[in-house]
């Protein structure tokens, strides 16, 4: 990829997709687009998508192999370096409840998705990938899912907006419901519902915040961490998927388990060593959160570049044609788990929780 004879053509297309980050970064900031809670890894693959549908053909191929390296180093990079946002204190914090619910989430979200969209006779890439940003962190799951699936980029592309959609929904849905007194249950137990349902990071913090905007309540605080929790679930969901896959893998094309090598996804083990490593630096610094960590906001705020440019380039690697051939499969399993999330996690919260304590 970056042979002599070709490292400047790569370089123009990693320029490319650099520059559609910059954009995605300065429209996330649009006051519009901020109320609507839309990251700028969203707002890059919006822009990819547009771009592979207009003027993509005009792309001079050998810029390809750049866009390529967006989609697979840069955001392996990415998702090791998200692990800076994240520390084994905030486990504690929150406690047995929160594991124990986010654990049972993640599980079973992925165990559903991979049954429905078997019901669905859907592509498993697509509905593996759909059920894990359902169960875990929305588009970063995905992305981290990504290279452990080896899936086509629209296939990603397709479980990313599914997520997007749904994540979206419920981020307006559960402030109005817990206003009207629906919920009916603890705001322990609420913060711990929606961290451990919603989406997107983005999504969690923007409906913590409409309920509990100033954090009297423990709302927002409780459910941003309930949600890290579930984002550290990533690794070793990702560890499984790769042994599971490749064992799969192994056996359809009629190899014994010992001829051939399992790929383990390293940057997920990665990703624990950095938690690790931003533990241990906040206990050195003494720091009263992860953002006040020294380096951190700047880690964090390369780290988000990192994954817009991951996010725009498989937009441009995703034409209306290829979500055409999909067709309305993933969007309707997407949706069979949003209904899983919101109505199980809610007998979960209610019925279970205050089993644990809480």
């Amino acid at each position: 990829m970056f042979q002599k004879e070709n490292r400047a053509n790569t370089a123009h297309g990693i320029l490319l997709i650099a520059l559609f980050s910059f954009a995605a970064f300065y429209i996330s900031e649009i006051p519009f687009v901020r109320s609507l809670s839309l990251s700028p890894l969203i707002v890059g693959i919006i822009l990819g998508m547009l771009y592979a549908n207009s003027l993509r053909n005009r792309l001079p191929e050998t810029w390809v192999p750049g866009i390529k390296f967006c989609t697979k180093q840069i955001l392996r990079t990415g998702i090791v370096l998200y692990g800076f946002r994240l520390t084994l204190a905030q486990v504690a914090e929150v406690g047995l409840p929160a594991i124990v619910f986010d654990s049972i989430i993640v599980g079973g979200t992925i165990f559903l998705g991979i049954v429905l969209g078997r019901w669905l006779k859907m592509d498993s890439d697509t509905a593996l990938m759909t059920s894990t940003g359902s169960a875990i962190c929305g588009a970063a799951a995905v992305l981290g899912a990504e290279p452990v699936v080896r899936c086509e980029g629209h296939k990603t592309a397709i479980a990313v907006s599914t997520v997007v959609i749904f994540g979206t929904i419920a981020m307006f849905l559960y402030p109005s419901l817990y206003r009207a007194g629906l919920f009916n249950m603890s705001d322990a137990q609420v913060a711990i519902y929606t961290g451990g349902t919603l989406h997107e990071v983005a999504h969690v913090a923007g409906a913590g915040n409409a309920m509990d905007p100033t954090d009297s309540l423990g709302i927002a605080g409780t459910a941003t961490i309930t949600k890290m929790i579930r984002v550290m679930l990533l690794a070793p969901v990702l560890l499984i998927m790769g042994i599971v896959l490749d064992r799969l893998r192994n056996r359809q094309s009629g190899e014994s388990g010992g001829k051939r090598k399992i790929t383990i996804p390293w940057f997920a083990f990665w990703f624990i060593v950095v938690i690790g490593i931003n533990t241990l630096l906040q206990t050195l610094t003494g720091a009263a959160t992860v953002k006040d960590i020294p380096l951190n906001g700047a880690i964090e705020y390369a780290d988000t570049f990192m994954l817009t440019m991951a996010m725009t380039a498989l937009g441009a690697e995703t034409s209306i044609d290829k979500f055409k051939k999909a067709g309305a499969k993933p969007f309707v399993l997407a949706a069979l788990l949003f209904v899983w999330l919101f109505g199980g996690g809610w007998l979960l919260a209610k019925y279970l929780l205050p089993l644990l304590g809480c």
